[in-house]
């Protein structure tokens, strides 16, 4: 019988970057695991937390419960977005003294895995037989590196891709400069830790920057293509499905 699990795209690709999802399901299907995309799924809430309004993310976090509950396990698109549901859900929920959905809450976060560590940490994969012949560099997001403590999961799945020639970011366990609404309510700041982090990718060298997070790639491509630097970006799973099977629109640009 066929592993099953459910997708969780989450909003920003789901609107933004549906070949990520497109992308990751051809991965995990050639490893013989079936993927199932509940309908249901919305928004994880993590902008209203952010903003400072976390009962506007309770009714969100009582429909990834709702959605996700009969899930055996549950893996997002999205280092942050698999943050806030580690980092904020059961305090939501204790928020609504609702000794039910505090019970559930508990059961179903563990069974929430970012796409790289389940690969590596639960199936005990580096190797999916990807291939993708070019220059690339990893930029360890925010909440990817500081809140789940993905070190190397991504890394180690890169190094196995055939003919990817993975070079050092310097500083890159620097933040990009996006931060969600950060970026927009301090752009100045914004832009000048942006301003840092493409100089860094210049100078590697690199093709293609590859990152768990279309957020911060979205951040990081703005500028790249100002500054007229030929990189693209590239999700994780994007890199990992080149070589299984024809994706319409996966190109390399996001």
């Amino acid at each position: 019988m066929a592993r099953t699990l459910s997708l969780f795209v989450s909003c920003f690709n789901d609107t933004l970057y549906p070949k990520t999802a497109k992308s990751a399901e051809v991965v995990l299907n050639s490893l013989g695991i079936k993927v199932e995309f509940p309908r249901k799924q919305t928004c994880c809430g993590q902008i209203h937390i952010n903003t400072g309004f976390a009962s506007g993310a309770i009714p969100l976090m009582r429909n990834f419960i709702d959605t996700f509950e009969a899930s055996e396990e549950i893996v997002a698109l999205s280092g942050s977005c698999t943050a806030m549901i580690r980092e904020h859900y059961q305090d939501l929920a204790e928020r609504t003294h609702d000794s039910g959905l505090i019970a559930r809450t508990e059961e179903l976060v563990p069974r929430v895995f970012e796409f790289s560590e389940y690969l590596t940490n639960v199936l005990g994969i580096t190797d999916v037989g990807a291939s993708y012949p070019h220059r690339v560099v990893y930029h360890p997001t925010c909440h990817s590196l500081r809140s789940l403590h993905i070190y190397d999961s991504a890394v180690r799945l890169l190094c196995a891709v055939k003919g990817l020639e993975l070079v050092v970011l310097p500083y890159a366990e620097q933040c990009c400069g996006f931060g969600g609404t950060f970026s927009i309510k301090n752009s100045a700041m914004s832009a000048a830790i942006l301003a840092d982090k493409v100089g860094n990718i210049v100078s590697a060298r690199a093709e293609t920057v590859v990152a768990l997070d279309n957020s911060c790639l979205m951040h990081i491509s703005g500028a790249l293509r100002r500054n007229n630097t030929g990189i693209s970006v590239m999700h994780l799973a994007e890199v990992l499905a080149h070589g299984l099977e024809a994706i319409e629109g996966t190109d390399g640009q996001n």
